[in-house]
């Protein structure tokens, strides 16, 4: 019995520790922002399946998705064609990036993952994985020290660059000092404007947004079909219950 309260002791001394250095190293503990949920506005996804294939695809595969299955969000084949596929890709192939494997591995450090399920995978106790995107195309700032001239608060020592900074602009972090257990640590605060982008800070937010609910809408094309056809089924067995109850009583009444 002494070993194990010594160990639970232990961990929550090992816990307390590491958390209080990542709070003391100003590191990525900011909160999530909630992304907006555009999987039903066909304008939004369409545009955010422009930004896709201009900023993404170039690198992210998007594997397991079919070019002609954008038809599901109002788009012609023909503008698929003329607007979404590269010289050599067909209405009818997968979304697989043109970068050689090997070559993003000595310039990023590692193969860029896969997109089709990433808003599935990257769900935590932050929110869900489009809330985490959604963050994380919105927190990247100039940082000299590394290889790629960027940084992000979401994900420190990204070995991604910011392909949106054109769009953004460069903005830094504003950090607050405060004492926390008799030690000065670092809050994040907000943002500050370096310079602008083609953008202003309210369209590369809206910009984030379709695209971030275009890559939610990937995931799972289905899942607003499937959700109005759930809602029609549970009405059908909410009739049919109360007709089954009817019958039932008017069936046992003279036995009864």
């Amino acid at each position: 019995m002494k070993k194990i309260i010594l160990g639970v002791l232990a961990a929550l001394t090992l816990s307390l520790g590491a958390t209080t250095a990542a709070h003391a190293s100003g590191g990525d503990e900011i909160a999530w922002d909630k992304a907006p949920n555009k999987t039903n506005d066909l304008a939004a996804l369409q545009n955010g399946a422009k930004l896709f294939v201009n900023y993404c695809l170039s690198c992210h595969s998007a594997a397991f998705m079919r070019y002609n299955r954008l038809r599901d969000i109002g788009l012609t084949e023909q503008q698929i064609k003329d607007n979404l596929l590269f010289a050599t890709d067909k209405v009818g192939d997968t979304m697989k990036a043109s970068i050689d494997p090997k070559q993003a591995k000595d310039w990023f450090g590692a193969n860029p993952p896969d997109l089709t399920l990433i808003t599935r995978s990257r769900s935590g106790h932050g929110g869900t994985g489009a809330d985490y995107l959604y963050t994380y195309l919105r927190s990247y700032y100039p940082d000299e020290t590394k290889p790629t001239g960027w940084n992000n608060l979401v994900f420190p020592n990204v070995g991604m660059p910011h392909v949106l900074w054109e769009l953004q602009g460069n903005r830094k972090p504003v950090y607050a000092a405060v004492e926390e257990h008799g030690h000065e640590v670092k809050v994040f605060k907000g943002w500050e404007q370096v310079s602008p982008g083609t953008l202003t800070p309210l369209q590369y937010e809206q910009a984030v947004g379709d695209l971030v609910s275009y890559v939610q809408w990937m995931g799972e094309p289905a899942q607003n079909t499937r959700v109005r056809v759930g809602v029609w089924v549970l009405l059908f067995l909410l009739v049919f219950t109360f007709i089954a109850w009817r019958l039932n009583a008017a069936f046992w009444k003279d036995v009864k």
